[in-house]
Formats: C-alpha cells, sequence, structure tokens
C-alpha cells in the first residue's frame, strides 16, 4: 500500500492528460501571480501531445475529442500579463513542428484555431514577442502542402478574402532584425511553392501585392546608401568607406538572390509581378538616369554604381525578359541611328536598315508597353511609357556624323569616356550580356561578339555574316581595345587591380575578334609590356630578390585565374573597389620595397600572360604560322 503511494505518475498516460486539461480549464484569468503554473500545463500539453502523436494515438484522439487548442486561444484572451504570450508561442511552435502525421497537421490547422491564435491583438511594443510570433508562423508554414493550406485562408465565392498567415507575417518583411527579415522571407517562399490559383491571385492583387513594390522600395535605398559610400563628401577613411562599400553591396546581393528565389517558382503571375515590379521600380529609372548622364548629381546613383547595379541584377536575377530589357534600353539609340543614318554607296545597306528597324520596332514595343498584368501591379504603370520623351532626349540622334553620335552616345558615351574605372564597367556590362544564354538571338547579332571558333563555323552564313559586320563591337572593335591599351600604358602609377580588369576585358574581347590587335595596338601594347619588364629587370637587384621566383610562380597561377574568369561568375565590386584604391607611396622602409617587388612581379605576370593568350589567338586564327620554321 505505501509503495503504492510512492508510485511516480505516469507524465505520458492519457490519465494524466485528462488531469492537465481540467486544470487548464480551472484557469479564469491569468496574471501575474499564477502565470508560472499556467505556463507549466502549456508546456505538459505540448510535451503529452508531441509524445502522444509519435507513440500513443489515444492521447491525440483525448487532443482532438476535449478541444485543446481552444484553451490555447481562450488562454490569450483572458489573460492580463503579456508575458504568458511569448511561451505559449514558442510551446505551440515546438508542437507543430515535431507533429509528424499528416493526420494531426490537418486537424491543427482546422476549426480556424490556428487563424484566431495569429489573428490575436498581440503587443510588439520594443518587447522580446517578434520573434517568437515568427517563429510560429515559420513552424506554420513549414508544414503547409496543398491539401492543408485551403485550411488557413478564409473564402468568399471563388476568391480568397484573407490569409492571416501571410498578411500577418508582411508586417515583419521589414523588421530591422535579420533573424526575423530571413524567418519571413522562408514564410514567404514555403506559401508561395504551395500555393494554388486562388491564393496566387489574392497575393497578386492590391493592396497585398503591395509588399513587393516595397522590396523594390527597399532595394533602391540601399542602392543609394551605397552610392553614399562610393562617393562620400571625405566625411569617412578609405579602409571605413571599403567597409560600408562591402556590408551594402553584400545587403543588395542578399535581395536580388531572394527576387530570383520567387521567380524560381515559376508561377507566371508571380513572375509577371516580379519582373514588372522590378523594371519599372528598379532597371529603367537607373537605366534611364543612367543614360542620361555621365555625371552624379544629387537625385540620381552615380554612373558606376548604377553600372554595378545592373551588372549584379544580370548576373543573379537574369532571365530572358531581364536580360533582354535591359540590353533593349542601353543599346536604343544605336538601332534607332542605324535606322535614321544608313551608310551610303552600299547595295547590302537595304537588308541592314531592314534588320535594324525590325529590331527597332521589337524594341520600342517591349520598352514602352507593359504586358498584359491580369490583376497583377506594376510601379506607377510603366516607367519608360512615363518617361518617353525624357528618354529620348538624351540621345543626340539628330547629328549628322553617325559614328560620332554612336560613340558619344548612350553606353558608349562610358565606353570611350577618360574615366578608366566607367570604361571597364560599361564593357563589363556588355560582356555580361554578350555572354548571356537569354540574349535575344538578334540583339545578339546586333552586338556582335562570337566566340572565335563560333565565328569561324558561321563564316559560310551570308547572312550572319553580313549582320556581324554591321554589329556594334565589330564597328568599335579597334577603338575600344585602344581605349584598354591606353589604360594599361597610362603614364601615372596604376593600381594592380585596374590592371588586372583592364587585362581581363582586353582578353575577353580579343576572344571575339577574329582581327587581333592591329598595327598601332600592338605598339601600344608592346610599350607598356617592356616597360613592365624594365620595372621587373629592377626588383632583381632590391633587397627581397631573393623571393621573386617563389612571388612569380604564385602571381603566374592568381593572374590566370583571374584572367580566365566568365562574366557571369566575376564579382562586379571590382567596380566600386577601383574607385576606392589608393596606390601606395612610395618609400625607403622594408615594407614598401616588399610590396613594390610583389607588385612589380604582378605586372608582368599580368603582361607575360596575356603576350601567350594573344600568340595562342593568333596561332588558331592563322595554323600555317606554326608551320613556318
Amino acid at each position: 500500500m505505501l509503495r503504492s503511494l510512492w508510485r511516480s505518475i505516469d507524465r505520458f498516460s492519457v490519465q494524466h492528460f485528462e488531469h492537465v486539461i481540467n486544470e487548464l480549464r480551472k484557469i479564469k484569468v491569468v496574471h501575474r501571480q499564477n502565470r508560472d503554473f499556467v505556463m507549466d500545463l502549456l508546456q505538459s500539453v505540448v510535451e503529452i501531445v508531441t509524445y502522444g502523436d509519435r507513440q500513443d494515438p489515444h492521447i491525440f484522439e483525448c487532443f482532438m475529442e476535449r478541444q485543446v487548442l481552444a484553451d490555447f486561444v481562450r488562454i490569450l484572451k483572458i489573460s492580463q500579463d503579456s508575458k504568458i504570450e511569448a511561451p505559449l508561442l514558442q510551446y505551440l511552435s515546438i508542437m507543430i513542428q515535431n507533429m509528424d502525421s499528416d493526420h494531426a497537421i490537418y486537424y491543427c490547422f482546422s476549426n480556424g484555431y490556428i487563424n484566431s491564435i495569429i489573428s490575436h491583438p498581440y503587443k510588439f511594443d520594443g518587447g522580446d514577442l517578434a520573434p517568437y510570433y515568427v517563429s510560429f508562423l515559420r513552424a506554420i508554414s513549414g508544414k503547409i502542402n496543398r491539401d492543408t493550406l485551403c485550411l488557413l485562408v478564409n473564402v468568399q465565392g471563388d476568391a480568397v478574402v484573407s490569409f492571416p498567415l501571410y498578411t500577418e507575417a508582411l508586417r515583419f518583411a521589414q523588421h530591422e532584425e535579420k533573424m526575423i527579415q530571413t524567418a519571413v522571407r522562408a514564410l514567404v517562399l514555403n506559401i508561395y511553392n504551395v500555393s494554388d490559383d486562388m491564393v496566387y491571385q489574392f497575393i497578386s492583387t492590391p493592396p497585398v501585392s503591395e509588399y513587393f513594390s516595397d522590396l523594390i522600395r527597399r532595394l533602391r535605398d540601399l542602392c543609394f546608401r551605397l552610392d553614399g559610400y562610393v562617393y562620400d563628401k571625405g566625411k569617412m577613411d578609405t579602409q571605413k568607406r571599403r567597409n560600408g562599400i562591402i556590408l551594402e553591396s553584400d545587403k543588395i546581393v542578399d535581395e536580388l538572390y531572394y527576387f530570383k528565389d520567387i521567380l524560381s517558382v515559376d508561377e507566371p503571375r508571380l513572375t509577371r509581378l516580379v519582373t514588372e515590379n522590378l523594371l519599372n521600380g528598379l532597371v529603367f529609372p537607373v537605366l534611364c538616369s543612367f543614360m542620361a548622364s555621365k555625371n552624379k548629381n544629387g537625385s540620381d546613383l552615380s554612373a558606376i554604381t548604377s553600372l554595378y547595379i545592373i551588372s549584379r541584377l544580370l548576373q543573379v536575377v537574369g532571365g530572358r525578359s531581364m536580360v533582354n530589357n535591359v540590353a533593349s534600353v542601353i543599346l536604343y539609340h544605336f538601332l534607332n541611328l542605324n535606322v535614321r543614318i544608313p551608310c551610303e554607296g552600299s547595295a547590302s545597306d537595304v537588308h541592314d536598315v531592314k534588320t535594324f528597324s525590325k529590331c527597332l520596332n521589337e524594341v520600342e514595343r517591349v520598352i514602352c508597353y507593359a504586358p498584359e498584368s491580369n490583376g497583377s501591379e506594376s510601379i506607377n504603370g510603366t516607367y519608360l511609357g512615363a518617361h518617353w520623351e525624357g528618354f529620348m532626349s538624351s540621345f543626340n540622334t539628330n547629328s549628322s556624323n553617325g559614328e560620332i553620335c554612336s560613340k558619344r552616345s548612350g553606353i558608349f558615351a562610358f565606353v570611350f569616356c577618360e574615366d578608366h574605372n566607367l570604361l571597364l564597367a560599361s564593357i563589363y556590362l556588355l560582356l555580361i550580356l554578350t555572354e548571356s544564354k537569354d540574349l535575344d538571338c538578334l540583339l545578339s547579332r546586333m552586338i556582335g561578339l562570337y566566340e572565335m571558333g563560333d565565328a569561324m563555323l558561321q563564316t559560310n552564313d551570308a547572312s550572319t555574316s553580313k549582320s556581324v559586320d554591321g554589329s556594334i563591337f565589330i564597328r568599335f572593335i579597334p577603338e575600344i581595345l585602344r581605349a584598354l591599351l591606353n589604360v594599361l600604358a597610362f603614364q601615372q602609377p596604376l593600381s594592380i587591380m585596374m590592371l588586372w580588369h583592364a587585362g581581363w576585358c582586353l582578353l575577353k574581347l580579343l576572344n571575339f575578334d577574329k582581327e587581333g590587335l592591329n598595327s598601332d595596338n600592338l605598339l601600344l601594347f608592346t610599350t607598356s609590356y617592356d616597360q613592365s619588364r624594365v620595372n621587373f629587370l629592377k626588383e632583381l637587384d632590391g633587397v627581397w630578390f631573393d623571393h621573386i621566383p617563389n612571388t612569380l610562380i604564385t602571381e603566374l597561377a592568381s593572374c590566370k585565374r583571374v584572367l580566365e574568369q566568365s562574366s557571369q561568375y566575376k564579382d562586379p565590386l571590382f567596380m566600386l573597389e577601383l574607385v576606392l584604391h589608393q596606390q601606395c607611396t612610395n618609400g625607403q622602409t622594408s615594407y614598401f620595397a616588399w610590396q613594390r617587388m610583389v607588385d612589380a612581379v604582378k605586372v608582368l605576370s599580368f603582361f607575360f600572360t596575356i603576350v601567350i593568350q594573344i600568340s595562342i589567338s593568333i596561332l588558331l586564327m592563322n595554323p600555317l604560322v606554326s608551320n613556318i620554321h
């Protein structure tokens, strides 16, 4: 008899569960004095239900029969102490996360109890409740599928009128804590991946669809903050600016990858909504101000930041619509010019003008008129449609000299400018477009960059050859190469970073150019190469000469990796870093001598690698040369 009195109570029995439920229902109000007792009861309920879901079906049957979730709702309503809310949400999150059976999940989501808990008027003012609440919402989203999603929406007729899980989560979309932002985005993607037609219609209809325009506004704010670090008015030191640039650029990349994740859901309405907001809220405004002027004013992003943003967007988000819209805008002036100012004296010009005219009409259709939105909303209609006159006025298409006009308009105003950073950044953007598999074939021929192997295979195609011969790069390639070689031959000391990126652009263009360097450009390159050899030979008499062999091996391998990078994977952050780079001043200390030696080796490695690549290119294009002894 005494032994039975001391026998421990089975905490995971139906009888004990019934006892806990009865104790919980005796609570009429939650206040400071009984708060801990109520929290213990709630914790016991969750522990027993989680055990029952896996081990004892009778426990879960009791949970359903006694409608225990209704008691969680009741506790929230009768609580006079808000400190009960966080643990209650935490216990529910644990219970939902640990449920394995579809039957248990289906029951929990039915009867509207979960929606009641989600919609409860919590007080989030400054406390620690928000992380628990968002964690609870994310736990729910992790268990939804196409069968259970319908239990969490309210429907009238054939339309969803409310979806508390989604709309309440969006209230925390711009929360200052990164962990909460990440949880909300994971929740949103979970919903997008299991939604049906009615839910997609709800998501893509105002005011709910304003979430996407809010994302764009946040992204634009980040772009301006990044630009503030790039062109700081002397208030910060270089290292602080560099740290700020890296931090803000990382935030921008995170935002772009989130857009990429949404587009990866591959739902047409969602894709259209995101693409229109990106184009009209970010891409077109940035491109319009960028193409209109290469100088920064008070209201627009600087040209270098604009080039970085667009390049990053194409790399991360990409997609046929995005790539072709960007290409259409930056090449519009060239298309327009070739229709207005055909070359004289050639019978084939009629064909070329017709080709350009067809492409021009397609470009204007794309950038002036938005696709049917089917209920989705874009930002202010279509940006270019509303700013078309201003966009057109930025191009000097009335010049009688088409060649000069082409070089001074649009993207070529930066390719042929004196700013080395803008030169490299604009060529880099064009190379991204060229190497994109999503670029329309007509625009691809317009740019006219083909790998040498492809160009050789296409030489028998008369139409392709004619199109390529009239393309942008083929027309200007000697001058573009000369502009890059001028960077390499610049008299003032340049950063190694500047030389390497200029060399990367040079090699890419040489791979596309079957003619190679002309005599003037080859002389310019040879002069730069000879100067690098002179500087290297000086270091053989320096204090660090014994480290030159190992440094040379290391730098040759490093240089080869840099120069072989694809434009799709090359980080465009170099555009912004070049703005900040400070050349080391001359000095007599051992550190400066070491740095001077390393730089000389890097420059020689860079030129040596380019010489090898140029020699290979010559042999590929002129195989008979290899037979000459």
